[in-house]
């Protein structure tokens, strides 16, 4: 069973960025997909972007396309999310969490980190 734990989150102005990054324990990380949901207070966790076990796709919610990038370095068992250009609408909770299947549903993923809050001000 894999375990998660976010950190990279933080304060920061509208239009900044902020690279947040998971490290996942056990050896088969790279047989999980790994994913980025959020969830901003009072609303339903959501997904954010996603990407496949080699590394080799990914998929993003349309809010974040061409700010958000997802990627995985396998050797260091880390998926990271690199968020540019931010707004104060991306303000939430933001958890890495993986499956061994595919897809956007947050009923798919197995595991989950604690999560890492960021906060963008205007």
């Amino acid at each position: 069973q894999v375990q998660l734990v976010e950190s990279g989150g933080g304060l920061v102005q509208a239009g900044g960025s902020l690279r947040l990054s998971c490290a996942a324990s056990g050896r088969t990380f790279s047989s999980y997909a790994m994913a980025w949901f959020r969830q901003a207070p009072g609303k339903e966790r959501e997904f954010v972007a996603a990407i496949t076990g080699s590394g080799g796709y990914a998929n993003y919610v349309d809010s974040v396309k061409g700010r958000f990038t997802i990627s995985r370095d396998n050797a260091k068992n880390t998926v990271y999310l690199q968020m540019n250009s931010l707004k104060p609408e991306d303000t939430a909770v933001y958890y890495c969490t993986g499956t061994t299947g595919w897809g956007r549903s947050v009923s798919l993923y197995q595991v989950w980190g604690q999560g890492t809050q960021v906060t963008v001000s205007s």
